[in-house]
């Protein structure tokens, strides 16, 4: 997937324009503005499912919370807790606990301060653990439980958002992180590995802008009715910005506001059936991406020569431009007559191709099963299989076979790695659940010698 010589001058027109480009959907705020839709907290300022709705006073004695969302301003605590072994397996074996305390501030303009259809939204997180079983424990690139990430206080996300053509539109500005709308599958959130795909983790610069990072941008929504809904963003193409090392270190504290990298761009399509009328809900989704900088060859050095011959250049050869496209499906396959609409049996499943001569992953594909609603004691608990694959790219497995053949040495051939999850939900009251977890995981960073058995404990608590 080459995009040729005019993105070389597309990547330089952004530098140039960025701040301009910034600019001129802050300008349409000021220009349009409709009513919008109100599906968030209710009265009291509670989001649901809270631990607060099962206190006395519902968590509010004082009534500040009731007395701030007739303004607009509802705020959300929500802590997560991992407690995760290895225990076979992987680098080496052992027991760590992290967590995630997440705040998120909306505020509704339009009941503050009379602007229709204009909302502010922010979060940030308090991340810490005590170490982390990806990187040190398992060693692998899928991922293990998705609030793993370098201990800090960051900001995450920052934005405006004004909605347009009674509801049916809205534009966002400002620091976006694209695993929120882009590339998701709803069902698959009940897993400790559900995560912005490996796919793109890995072949973008920085990861993307993905947990536990953001990206300044803008992200324009568009539902002309029901069961359509048209997503695209433009986004700074490097949150953390280049460098050795971690990307988390080199934007610690998610301030770095950067808008002079080349773009990333993504656009979705989601088509989903009117859950009102249908027996079997689904939801079904089409992107695909591009990035506009450089990147590098996987085997091939810029001299012509292999990568892994110790007579070439090493400097290797450079691609402008990359991309991937993608396809989410979510699918109810069974619901008991008169069970919620979200109950019983469905499975999901993403799945995305990138070119293999400038990535280290060039095929992905996630999914599982969920079972919701079953239990009769306990209808909010939730019992699931889920498994990830994902394909070292051929130019990456051959560049590790010329390494072994030119200098004589033997070296593992990355080939794929792949993990399979067992999971059960189980809530206590409304906003608290726990779940033991099982993880299996084949070729951790695609070496076919090794695997990793993980299991642990999830505690979650929204307020």
């Amino acid at each position: 997937m080459e995009f040729g010589v005019a993105t070389s001058r597309v990547a330089g027109a952004f530098r140039r324009v960025t701040l301009p480009f910034l600019l001129v959907p802050l300008a349409f705020l000021f220009v349009c503005s409709a009513a919008a839709e109100n599906s968030g907290p209710d009265v009291y300022g509670i989001t649901a499912p809270s631990i607060a709705s099962s206190l006395p006073d519902r968590g509010d004695p004082s009534g500040v919370r009731k007395e701030l969302a007739e303004y607009g301003i509802t705020a959300v605590f929500n802590y997560t807790n991992d407690v995760l072994a290895n225990v076979d397996g992987g680098l080496k074996r052992g027991v760590i606990d992290q967590g995630l305390l997440e705040a998120r501030l909306t505020v509704d303009l339009d009941k503050a301060i009379g602007w229709n259809g204009l909302s502010l939204f922010a979060n940030a997180f308090q991340i810490h653990n005590t170490g982390r079983m990806l990187r040190d424990y398992v060693g692998g690139i899928n991922t293990i439980a998705a609030i793993e990430a370098v201990p800090t206080t960051r900001l995450s996300e920052l934005w405006l958002e004004q909605s347009f053509d009674n509801g049916k539109g809205s534009l966002r500005v400002g620091q976006l992180a694209a695993d929120t709308e882009f590339f998701f599958s709803d069902l698959s959130v009940m897993f400790l590995q559900s995560d912005w795909a490996t796919i793109v983790a890995k072949d973008l610069p920085s990861g993307g802008a993905a947990y536990p990072l953001s990206t300044p941008g803008v992200r324009l929504k568009y539902a002309p009715d029901a069961e359509t809904s048209f997503f695209f963003a433009v986004l700074n193409g490097d949150p953390a910005g280049p460098g050795p090392g971690n990307p988390e270190l080199r934007d610690r504290y998610g301030l770095n506001f950067r808008v002079t990298d080349p773009p990333f761009v993504i656009g979705e399509v989601q088509l989903r059936n009117d859950p009102s009328t249908a027996t079997l809900n689904h939801t079904y989704k089409f992107g695909a991406w591009g990035h506009f900088g450089s990147f590098a060859d996987r085997r091939f050095a810029s001299d012509g020569t292999l990568l892994a011959n110790p007579d070439g250049s090493g400097n290797p050869e450079g691609h402008r431009g990359n991309g991937g496209v993608y396809a989410v499906i979510d699918q109810q396959i069974y619901r008991s007559i008169g069970g919620a609409k979200d109950s019983g049996v469905a499975v999901y499943s993403r799945i995305s191709a990138s070119p293999s001569d400038r990535n280290p992953i060039d095929f992905y594909v996630d999914g599982g099963l969920v079972v919701s609603g079953m239990v009769p004691q306990h209808p909010d608990d939730k019992f699931g299989v889920g498994f990830i694959y994902s394909k070292y790219s051929d130019q990456l497995s051959d560049f590790d076979q010329d390494r072994a053949a030119l200098t004589s040495t033997p070296f593992a051939v990355q080939d794929f790695e792949a993990n399979i999850e067992f999971d059960y939900l189980h809530q206590i009251i409304d906003g608290w659940t726990v779940q033991p977890d099982l993880q299996y995981v084949w070729h951790p960073s695609g070496n076919p010698d090794r695997h990793a058995v993980v299991v642990g404990m999830r505690t979650a608590l929204s307020y």
